[in-house]
């Protein structure tokens, strides 16, 4: 691709937002689809359409008005990505994200493959879920099958008899029941892999949610060296055996005697690497344009430790927050994703700190935060 080159994204978020941003810094110009057409990343690109992203025809008339395609998120019609990629190159092809989407199949894959994973059956009624939950033994975890993030559409069932309420709760035609796992840490990685099939790995970072929202990302993951290799290596592996192009996070427990499971895939750039922008030599969402490009990837090395906190809607509860406070800390910096509507959990930016170590940088982080609730 040459410079001026249209990058289509689909999917106009925080996440198109950076990537738009990293796409136009390399020089290409950004159109963005998605069904708002105020979204954070159609504020900042050259162009903008507006569609569903079901709708096969406005996805292909969008197509044809670009030298290249990705998405920013699954939720995603893979039909529609098709029918897209018919009119312009798109990565990662529609397979992997028809994978990732739905929760069986994702299991399913890791599992043929043999990728460690916890021990799961697909359930379809709450009669399956109680035949599930009893050949499991509780705990266990009822997930959506389908277009499941941060947390939604999952439950933690400590018993059978709370089955039922559970699958109404679902409110979806299936599900996946899996076992609740006793981990010692979420981390993740996130693999970039180029069209040549090069790839470039960022270092596993260490997560830590609230209400099944990502609170607090830090990096490096304080890990063993033997584990943190076999997290690269398991990444790689995944990443090689799904053909993508672009990126892929890849989220696992670290359970207590070291082992790693897989919990979930992502083939985009993920809430878990936003401190790459401070922290690294080329952040995801370059690395995922150099990928999608077919430029050479570049360094993923760490510069500095970081840490990063998410800003959920929930700090406008009391007007607008403290800014000032925040980057009074100078090695904090703020970023805010242009969206005009707050509400509880709705992410709206982050902060990301570095240190000398991952631990300051985290305690750095987290102090800025707080400061932001203060007069």
């Amino acid at each position: 691709m040459n410079s001026g080159s249209v990058f289509g994204i689909v999917g106009g978020g925080q996440l198109g937002r950076m990537t738009a941003q990293a796409a136009q810094r390399l020089g290409f110009q950004v159109s963005i689809y998605d069904p708002d057409p105020h979204s954070p990343a159609g504020m900042i690109a050259q162009a903008t359409s507006t569609g569903a992203f079901d709708d096969t025809e406005a996805m292909a008339k969008f197509a044809s008005r670009c030298d290249v395609l990705s998405y920013e998120f699954e939720n995603i019609s893979a039909d529609a990505l098709r029918m897209a990629a018919r009119h312009a190159p798109l990565y990662p092809h529609p397979t992997v994200i028809e994978i990732c989407q739905n929760r069986v199949r994702e299991k399913a894959f890791l599992s043929s493959f043999g990728f460690p994973c916890a021990r799961y059956r697909e359930v379809s009624s709450a009669q399956e879920a109680i035949s599930a939950a009893e050949e499991l033994g509780c705990p266990v975890v009822l997930k959506t099958a389908d277009f499941g993030y941060d947390g939604k559409g999952q439950s933690l069932i400590e018993s059978p008899q709370a089955v039922v309420h559970a699958w109404d709760l679902l409110n979806a035609p299936r599900g996946v029941l899996e076992v609740w796992v006793p981990f010692e840490k979420e981390i993740s990685v996130i693999c970039s892999r180029g069209r040549d099939g090069k790839m470039a790995v960022f270092c596993p970072v260490e997560n830590r949610h609230r209400h099944h929202i990502l609170d607090v990302t830090i990096a490096p993951a304080s890990l063993e060296p033997k584990v943190a290799a076999q997290a690269l290596d398991l990444a790689k592996a995944i990443a090689e055996r799904l053909g993508v192009v672009g990126l892929l996070a890849v989220e696992m427990f670290l359970m207590p005697d070291d082992s790693l499971l897989v919990n979930e895939l992502a083939p985009r750039p993920h809430n878990s690497g936003h401190h790459t922008i401070e922290s690294c030599i080329t952040n995801q969402f370059e690395q995922f344009v150099r990928a999608v490009c077919g430029l050479p990837l570049g360094s993923a090395e760490m510069i500095r430790p970081a840490a990063m906190v998410n800003l959920l809607g929930d700090l406008w509860s009391n007007g607008e927050p403290n800014w000032a406070a925040a980057l009074a800390f100078p090695e904090v910096k703020l970023h805010l994703y242009g969206k005009t509507t707050s509400k509880p959990g709705r992410k709206m930016g982050h902060l990301t700190a570095l240190g000398v170590n991952a631990e300051e940088a985290c305690s750095r982080v987290l102090a800025a935060r707080q400061s932001l609730l203060r007069a």
